[in-house]
């Protein structure tokens, strides 16, 4: 027998398993379809989880498996406006082979469609709508969620790191980044006091989806009206800036994330207002007065976040992230760099679209 039907078997599938086959090129799990005897189309989804970036698979797929079955009580469609997991023959969520690899399945929607990347406006709308639904669907869940990567956008957990990561020097490379440390070191009373928010409850703590770029959200392919958010695995309790600081930090860019070229990035305000007029038709009755504050301050926050493990990484001799080249953490971290100071300039009147979006009836 095949060995990815072999896998497969050990889901309560609903039939005899005809085909698997690859989907996409995920960086981080391998993602299959699976067909069944008799069906031209896929009826399953197959999946094995990364454990060396989700340690805790069990715990990551309890979260899943608790926001889906809450956000199936909100929705007319529940087996096309969420995820549905397929448990194992053993009524676990999840299959565990012998050397290790954890595998889960859910339920493959059909008649769907996704878009690649935000590239216009009108794009950035149905992003902002993703994630707005999302955010109204899971709105008052109040079980904590399992951390399921240690300190995720946690910026005095990062903070720590950075402390460190300058001590260490492993690189031997901090003498040459003076002012690269100091883009860093001026903003962290600031960066702390926004976290402080979140940590003493002025900002509330929420279910995060913690991915939010526009693929990750599918559509009717039909009409191309908005379906629902897939790729749970990062789902936990923080606070909602999160999400939308980081949607703004790659929707709104003018560059790319590793631009040798600074003329090309900034941040564009027109993709910034088409973003939130989607995000905030569906939240804007639902969010706190400190959140309304803060959300185009997220999108700071996360950037600049984002300078800092691009930065630190270069410090460490590049050991987390993949690069091409040896000073690619450096162009990175200049790239979001020029991003973030031209939001910075921008704030203004990105605080102003969100008061006026808000006020809207």
């Amino acid at each position: 027998m095949n060995r990815l039907i072999q896998l497969a078997s050990h889901f309560a599938v609903d039939g005899t398993i005809a085909a698997v086959k690859p989907l996409g090129e995920g960086f981080i799990n391998d993602t299959y379809t699976v067909t069944l005897a008799g069906e031209t189309e896929p009826r399953y989804i197959l999946q094995r989880k990364n454990h060396m970036v989700f340690p805790d698979v069990p715990a990551m797929m309890d979260n899943i498996d608790r926001v889906t079955r809450y956000i199936k009580t909100k929705v007319h469609d529940p087996l096309r406006q969420t995820l549905t997991i397929v448990p194992a023959k053993d009524g676990k969520l999840y299959y565990k082979q012998r050397n290790g690899n954890f595998w889960a399945m859910t339920l493959f929607i059909r008649g769907t469609m996704s878009y690649t990347q935000a590239d216009s406006p009108e794009i950035a709308y149905q992003g902002g709508l993703g994630l707005g639904q999302f955010h109204w669907q899971v709105d008052g869940f109040g079980e904590p969620l399992t951390e399921v990567i240690k300190g995720f956008h946690n910026i005095r957990w990062r903070f720590r790191q950075w402390d460190e990561a300058l001590a260490r020097n492993a690189a031997g490379r901090v003498k040459d980044l003076r002012e690269e440390i100091g883009w860093i070191e001026s903003r962290r009373e600031k960066m702390l006091a926004f976290w402080n928010l979140f940590e003493t409850g002025v900002i509330p703590c929420r279910v995060t989806h913690n991915d939010t770029k526009i693929s990750n959200f599918l559509f009717n392919a039909d009409d191309r009206s908005l379906l629902c958010a897939i790729d749970l695995d990062t789902l936990m309790s923080s606070t909602l800036l999160n999400d939308t600081g980081d949607a703004l930090r790659s929707y709104t860019n003018t560059g790319e994330e590793d631009d040798r070229d600074l003329n090309k990035v900034s941040m564009s305000i027109r993709m910034f207002q088409a973003y939130m007029e989607g995000y905030l038709s569906m939240m804007k009755g639902k969010l706190a007065g400190s959140e309304i504050e803060y959300l185009a301050f997220s999108g700071l926050y996360i950037t600049y976040e984002q300078v800092l493990r691009f930065l630190m990484d270069y410090i460490d001799g590049d050991t987390y992230y993949k690069i091409k080249y040896p000073e690619h953490n450096l162009v990175r971290t200049r790239a979001q760099y020029k991003l973030l100071t031209s939001m910075e300039a921008q704030l203004n009147e990105m605080n102003a679209i969100v008061r006026r979006l808000v006020a809207l009836k």
